[in-house]
């Protein structure tokens, strides 16, 4: 288990220092970034002010999408998974027929 180390943030413009294990620290990073870019979005749509209602609709939104990609109207992975291979199999499979004419 990796041990959680401080790490700096900032969202818009604001810095925090979060606790993360080490291993976890890229993920945090994304998630940041991903947070970052919705509360920069609603603030410049100019429909929401202040910080905090920002952050709810951020949250709110984020909260959706999530739930979207779980419930059947969003995106299915293991499906997405699966047609992945099948792709790279049938590449696979005409990348070797193609190494036989050479």
């Amino acid at each position: 288990m990796s041990e959680s180390k401080g790490l700096q943030i900032t969202i818009m413009g604001r810095e925090f220092r979060v606790a993360c294990p080490e291993d976890e620290q890229a993920g945090l990073l994304e998630a940041v970034d991903y947070l970052n870019r919705k509360m920069l979005d609603i603030r410049d749509g100019g429909k929401v002010i202040g910080l905090e209602r920002i952050a709810i609709m951020a949250a709110l939104n984020i909260s959706h999408e999530l739930l979207t990609t779980k419930v059947g109207g969003g995106f299915d992975m293991g499906e997405i998974k699966r047609r992945m291979n099948r792709m790279e199999a049938v590449i696979d499979q005409a990348m070797s027929e193609q190494a036989k004419l050479f």
